[in-house]
């Protein structure tokens, strides 16, 4: 069942940070994936492999297989500045991205200690997805 509610609570930060701030969030980061949003497993190293919920957003259509073009993506979104207005210690609740086919992503943080985030396409039936390519797209 698709889901029909998101979080009003999402702010892309409006207050920008300084370039060398970005840079530096984005090299600390982490991606861990997580197996809701997971048919194919790729190279997630993910417990379970892959759990895929009705309710939650698969990866597998955008192509992303590997951690390492996860990474690439959170980092990308990072530097340009496509962060949450929330945060849990240092880093961002949120962080959205862009695919090059134009697939609006969002990034969750799961574990603030480690700066870890897992991440999803954003639904079509998300307005918050328009405000994300909009932003993408001014950079």
């Amino acid at each position: 069942m698709p889901r029909r509610s998101f979080n009003p609570k999402r702010r892309i930060r409006q207050t920008a940070l300084p370039p060398e701030e970005l840079t530096s969030l984005a090299k600390r980061l982490k991606y861990t994936g997580n197996p809701a949003h997971k048919r194919n497993p790729g190279d997630f190293g993910l417990t379970p492999p892959s759990q895929p919920r009705p309710d939650k957003t698969l990866c597998d259509p955008t192509g992303i297989t590997t951690v390492k073009e996860s990474l690439r993506l959170l980092r990308q979104g990072a530097t340009k500045g496509l962060i949450s207005e929330r945060t849990r210690g240092e880093f961002p609740q949120n962080i959205w991205a862009v695919t090059e086919d134009g697939v609006p992503l969002e990034a969750q943080m799961e574990n603030r200690a480690q700066g870890a985030y897992h991440g999803y396409p954003m639904p079509s039936t998300d307005d918050f997805r328009d405000e994300v390519l909009r932003r993408w797209n001014e950079w």
